[in-house]
């Protein structure tokens, strides 16, 4: 089996991130992702995003993408392919990069994420 690449952080540029994150169904595997911090997910989770059934053939392609855009690591364990997200390095990276591309992603889709360290804050200025 080919080992699993990962690029450093250095070499995670924003075109790559926009670029893996600009197909739809990636952009929702990377929110699912995202919301779950902290939790693997294995690559067989993804076999159905929003109601739309994925082909394995087609999901390892999208994880792959993210993977070498270094928005996720993957690790394999046993016949699974576990991933996180690598928000809090690209966070140090890319200042509020990935919180303003989910919050859009969220309003886009009509569907809210949930607070958490990474979202962008909210403008609290009184008239």
């Amino acid at each position: 089996m080919r080992p699993l690449t990962h690029p450093s952080i250095d070499d995670i540029t924003v075109e790559g991130i926009l670029h893996a994150l600009s197909d739809p169904v990636r952009v929702r595997i990377y929110a699912q992702l995202a919301c779950a911090e902290g939790a693997n997910s294995s690559c067989s989770a993804f076999l159905q995003v929003e109601n739309r059934c994925i082909p394995k053939s087609t999901l390892s392609q999208h994880f792959r993408a993210l993977r070498e855009a270094g928005l996720i690591r993957s690790e394999r364990r046993g016949v699974e392919m576990l991933n996180t997200t690598r928000c809090d390095e690209i966070q140090q990276r890319f200042p509020g990069l990935l919180p303003a591309i989910m919050h859009a992603h969220a309003i886009q889709s009509g569907k809210p994420l949930p607070p958490g360290p990474d979202s962008p804050a909210e403008d609290k200025t009184s008239d």
